[in-house]
């Protein structure tokens, strides 16, 4: 590793904003203690400031200060950037994921606390389109604790309201975040009940680091996406979808994406979905461009009936 790439990653380290013994810092950048200080130093000049406490027990943190480290940002970029992360977080964009969560728990960690009132002012003060209708709303707050721990390898702990079940208190092993439809997932190990296990981020309350580290075990899957998919094609869903469409397979494939099935049958294809409501196969049928039949469920063929209708009759007064 460069001196260049070791001075990244020990301020990406450093900007989780939690105190790193020196030795566990040494370790994780494979150098010694003398060049771990010299690389502090080398920060401080930059202008981060990095407490240090000496002795054995000794260890680096660093804090925000009155402004914002060189990231070659005014104050009114920093306070856009952060609401406008914040933003795609809690709506769930399509296509937004971990790193954008982590960018965001990394500046708000270092932002001065008036920048910090700036960017709660603009984010309380602006309208915006918020996520599909039905998706569920969490706390940003509970993105970068979630995506800070993963990171850290910290153990953490939280209550989640499972499906039709009281709340329960949960002690986990954080490993990655997942974003999937409408829904943010944590991939975690339970340590009370002995297994992997995939959490709702929606379902998730007053999620807290304990502290404790921990080393990551092997997921028995691919990777935590794939996780998440298997854990929800075991669940049981309120809809089997299955329509068949006068389109190519592979023209219709990259619409439907990670949430369904796409099967060349003859000159077309058939989609199949296993879904708890229906406006996502909906939306994916009115973007194909192209005419279909819903053989299953019935529910689906009467919403296509409903929105058709609707669609012209505003037609018809246009």
């Amino acid at each position: 590793m460069s001196t260049s790439e070791r001075m990244l990653r020990l301020l990406s380290l450093l900007q989780t904003h939690r105190y790193w013994p020196g030795p566990e810092l040494s370790d994780r950048l494979e150098v010694s203690a003398r060049t771990l200080r010299r690389d502090v130093d080398r920060l401080r000049d930059l202008g981060y400031q990095v407490d240090a406490v000496r002795g054995a027990a000794g260890g680096y943190q660093l804090r925000a200060g009155a402004a914002l480290p060189p990231l070659l940002l005014e104050d009114e970029e920093a306070v856009a950037i952060a609401v406008g992360l914040r933003s795609a977080a809690v709506g769930a964009v399509a296509g937004v994921d971990g790193w954008s969560v982590q960018a965001l728990s990394k500046v708000l960690a270092l932002m001065p606390p008036r920048l910090r009132r700036q960017m709660d002012a603009v984010a309380s003060q602006t309208e915006a389109p918020g996520p599909w209708e039905g998706a569920p709303a969490f706390d940003a707050a509970v993105l970068t604790t979630l995506a800070q721990a993963c990171r850290d390898a910290e153990l953490v702990r939280f209550d989640y309201a499972a499906r039709a079940a009281e709340v329960t208190h949960r002690r986990v092993e954080p490993l990655r975040l997942v974003s999937l439809g409408r829904r943010w997932y944590l991939v975690a190990w339970d340590r009370d009940r002995a297994d992997w296990r995939s959490f709702r981020l929606d379902r998730i309350s007053d999620p807290e680091p304990t502290g404790q580290r921990f080393r990551p075990r092997d997921l028995p899957a691919e990777d935590a996406l794939t996780f998440v998919q298997q854990g929800i094609r075991r669940m049981p869903q309120r809809y089997a979808v299955r329509v068949r469409l006068a389109a190519p397979a592979d023209e219709v494939a990259p619409r439907v994406g990670r949430w369904g099935t796409v099967t060349p049958v003859g000159g077309g294809c058939v989609l199949e979905m296993n879904v708890d409501d229906l406006d996502w196969p909906l939306m994916v049928l009115a973007g194909s461009g192209a005419e279909f039949s819903v053989e299953s469920p019935p529910e689906l063929a009467a919403k296509v009936a409903e929105v058709g209708a609707r669609f012209a009759r505003t037609a018809g007064r246009a």
